[in-house]
């Protein structure tokens, strides 16, 4: 909707330009104006109406591509929460296709939905798989699923064992 309306106003600046304009020059071949009387008048037009007018629809273009963007990347991380939650146990590889990205920009989202603190589970980063889990049951480990060993904390809302790497997120 942003970019329709950024559309339209570059459109109106560029129509009040071409008629105000041909009025001014209509002015000048009429001898009811005088060509210093023209420029001035061209000058004050586009100061007031078409600048502002082209500005603000450049504005609009240029907001809408960033909401289009945001958008995308929402359902993109939508898209992993809700396979992961569907099927409890998904490759990172099998992620990646679905997404049609790459195995880091995957990472990335998974990072970013724990930080949104929308996703409990762990991941092997070494095997690649990412799984889905009780967040009550993880808070409450203290050892690895995977090798058995002890949990330390990795960061805010992150344990990892640092025998297999397996990163467990909390929310």
């Amino acid at each position: 909707m942003t970019r329709v309306v950024g559309i339209v106003l570059i459109i109106v600046a560029v129509g009040v330009c071409l008629i105000g304009s041909a009025l001014l020059a209509s002015g000048v071949a009429q001898g009811n104006l005088q060509p210093p009387g023209a420029i001035l008048g061209f000058g004050l037009l586009f100061v007031i109406l078409v600048a502002p007018l082209a500005g603000g629809g450049i504005f609009a273009l240029v907001r809408g591509r960033r909401e289009q963007e945001e958008q995308k990347q929402s359902e993109a991380l939508r898209k992993v929460l809700d396979v992961v939650k569907t099927r409890g146990k998904v490759n990172t590889s099998d992620l990646a296709i679905e997404l049609n990205s790459d195995l880091p920009t995957v990472q990335s989202m998974i990072y970013r939905l724990v930080g949104l603190g929308v996703f409990n589970g762990y991941v092997n980063w070494d095997e690649g798989v990412l799984y889905s889990s009780d967040a009550s049951a993880l808070r409450e480990m203290t050892q690895c699923k995977h090798c058995g060993g002890n949990l330390s904390l990795a960061g805010k809302g992150i344990l990892k064992c640092p025998f297999c790497g397996t990163e467990y997120f909390l929310s």
